[in-house]
């Protein structure tokens, strides 16, 4: 067998997310669908970096899967471009080594967050960005983000319920822009790994500091007491992007 590893985008408005599912479209579903027809009807699985949740889009997710011989990396990229649906697109492919698995290799991950503060919102980016149309003191959420960085338990910003047992991850870059052009704000998270709704949540809380109803010693707070109730709401999926993954060499 052949490994390739392919590096795709995706817009996830019509996804329930990554991750294959009973009964709802999924990226994975598809992908595989294409594949198997390339291999001629016999199965192929795709294996993804990261499951992005429904709704959520993807500008640099990276994929791996096996087909039975070698062939050659742009004809194979050109075919899953055109014959997967319009809203996944087919970056690069590449033949890899064998032991190459694009979720256990050691790697980073980058998402970015577009909230939209613009009044009134743009309809175009209801599907890509969330609307905001409320009061926001940047100063404060830009010393809030800060705390996010380095290494800490974030069971403070995970669903509850989720399976995961060991909570501690390592944020290296935490940083807000605003963009005044197009009145969005846009988050930049990257890390060792997230976890189930932890940007989503870490978004909604540095949103409702910058709204004045949460101090900004309540992130200290919620990472030391490690209690999803002291955090602000989950922002809605829309706005979320996995932007980049980087693997270690």
């Amino acid at each position: 067998m052949v490994r390739y590893k392919a590096i795709i985008s995706y817009d996830g408005s019509n996804f329930s997310g990554f991750q294959r599912q009973p009964q709802v479209r999924t990226v994975q579903e598809e992908i595989e669908k294409t594949l198997t027809k390339i291999n001629r009807g016999k199965p192929v699985i795709v294996h993804g970096a990261g499951r992005t949740d429904s709704g959520v889009h993807a500008l640099g997710q990276v994929i791996h899967f096996d087909l039975p011989q070698k062939r050659d990396e742009e004809k194979l990229r050109f075919a899953l471009d055109t014959q997967t649906p319009e809203d996944i697109d087919f970056i690069s492919v590449e033949e890899v080594n064998d032991n190459f698995h694009s979720r256990y290799c050691k790697h980073s991950k980058t998402y970015e967050f577009i909230v939209d503060i613009g009044r009134p919102k743009n309809p175009i980016m209801r599907h890509y960005a969330t609307h905001y149309p409320y009061p926001l003191d940047l100063n404060l959420m830009e010393e809030a983000i800060t705390k996010l960085k380095g290494t800490h338990d974030f069971t403070g910003f995970t669903a509850s319920g989720t399976s995961v047992e060991n909570k501690i991850r390592t944020i290296t870059e935490a940083r807000l822009v605003f963009d005044e052009k197009r009145n969005f704000l846009i988050f930049t998270f990257s890390g060792n790994g997230f976890l189930y709704k932890q940007i989503r949540n870490m978004v909604g809380t540095l949103l409702k500091i910058g709204n004045g109803r949460m101090p900004v010693e309540q992130i200290d707070r919620i990472l030391t007491e490690k209690d999803r109730h002291l955090a602000g709401p989950t922002a809605a999926s829309n706005g979320l992007y996995l932007k980049e993954i980087r693997y270690e060499e």
